[in-house]
């Protein structure tokens, strides 16, 4: 199938296919084309320029033709962060919230992420899948191309390997580009009670091995914070993941600042994810790193903690990528649009800095940015059709709504536009 987009306002993100992401300074310098036109053939972006200089289609035969005049077009976004397989809602839990009880009081009653695995647990693996299908099906009218998607509500070998296997069905039929997760250490099951050496010793040496040989997991991850796992669990799992040819992801400052950061860093993590709290050191070891920080702030919106310093971590040429951390306990929300307006409006991110954060940047951020992130040549062709914009800051001044008209996964229309 072959399309052709004519008539575009702008063409966003048009960068060289050897950039893997954007570092800070650079992030408000968007690449763009006006007036331009793009072309689509076997699912990849086949060439791009302007509509002064388009001389005409050879082959008009199976060619869909788009007119996105008055529309910006860029690459869908990519969301690094999810928990997108889960049973239920917590929104019970969002009750007690509202009365005044922290996220932690919650997790030590029982609730939290033990509540979740309790329900995962007991649920198959097939009403698994179709539940996580429909949410993906949400995400991507909202523009969304490409989601990395953890376990970690399993808290057993055989839940956590039916998270996993859910992922892998995922990855096989549906449109969006999908990188699966271990989240080995999320939370310490009620049976590990006062054993949580045991139990990460079970999760490195007797799950691990069978995510790696089975290749269920493209990252490891772990909750590294007071209460759950310390900078030395988190060392042990990376060390092992390593060896066996797993990168690694890791949930670090979200309440505490542990140092986990550094060690990650030095650990060659993919991605350093929450970062609500950052200390002088961490952004030491950031510079210069191939480590990339990721914001989350709608967590922050929902339990009411700090948001990341965005423009901290940007001024000192850090990249910085942006997520949904969509789960049912701490950020129900899948939409990178919110996500998006948030980053403006709370993190003080430029419209610019806030693309580049949540298409090339979040691509290198789950190791797709080869195929994915930029409207580059021989990339894959998941593009976003805007609605109808005055300007780049619409996007995201209309918080709370989509700017997104018309999707393209894999040269295909998925969602057209009005």
């Amino acid at each position: 199938m072959k399309i052709f987009i004519k008539n575009i306002k702008s063409l966003l993100m048009t960068i060289p296919n050897e950039v893997p992401f954007v570092e800070g300074h650079s992030m408000s310098e968007l690449h763009q084309l006006n007036d331009a036109w793009l072309a689509v053939e076997d699912g990849l972006i086949a060439d791009y320029g302007s509509m002064s200089e388009f001389e005409g289609i050879e082959d008009w035969r199976n060619l869909t033709i788009i007119d996105a005049s008055g529309r910006f077009v860029l690459p869908t976004w990519c969301d690094s962060h999810t928990h997108t397989v889960f049973a239920k809602s917590r929104a019970g839990e969002f009750e007690d919230r509202l009365r005044g009880l922290t996220y932690e009081e919650i997790a030590q009653r029982g609730g939290g992420i033990l509540n979740s695995a309790r329900n995962l647990q007991a649920m198959s693996e097939d009403d698994l899948y179709t539940q996580a299908f429909d949410r993906l099906n949400f995400m991507m009218q909202h523009g969304t191309g490409a989601v990395e998607i953890k376990s970690g509500y399993g808290l057993t070998a055989e839940s956590e390997l039916k998270m996993l296997r859910v992922i892998k069905r995922l990855k096989e039929t549906h449109p969006i580009t999908i990188q699966s997760t271990f989240l080995a250490l999320h939370a310490i099951p009620e049976h590990y009670s006062g054993n949580v050496d045991a139990f990460v010793d079970h999760m490195i040496q007797d799950v691990l091995p069978i995510v790696a040989s089975e290749k269920l997991a493209d990252f490891v991850d772990v909750f590294c914070e007071k209460g759950y796992f310390s900078v030395d669990h988190m060392s042990q799992l990376l060390k092992a993941a390593g060896e066996l040819g797993i990168q690694g992801k890791v949930h670090v400052n979200q309440f505490n600042n542990l140092g986990a950061v550094q060690e990650a860093v030095q650990l060659g993590v993919r991605s350093v994810d929450h970062l609500e709290l950052i200390s002088n050191d961490d952004i030491a070891s950031l510079k210069n790193s191939k480590t990339m920080a990721v914001a989350l702030p709608g967590c922050s919106l929902f339990l009411e903690i700090p948001y990341t310093e965005a423009r901290r971590i940007m001024e000192e040429n850090i990249p910085l990528a942006l997520a949904t951390d969509f789960n049912p306990g701490s950020a129900p929300n899948s939409n990178m649009n919110l996500v998006n307006s948030l980053a403006c409006i709370k993190m003080k991110m430029l419209p610019h800095e806030v693309i580049q954060a949540s298409t090339i940047n979040a691509a290198y951020a789950m190791d797709v940015h080869e195929t994915l992130g930029s409207i580059s040549r021989g990339k894959k062709a998941n593009l976003i059709l805007t609605k109808p914009l005055d300007s780049i800051s619409e996007m995201f001044y209309y918080f709370g709504q989509s700017p997104v008209d018309g999707v393209i996964l894999n040269g295909k229309v998925e969602r057209s536009i009005d």
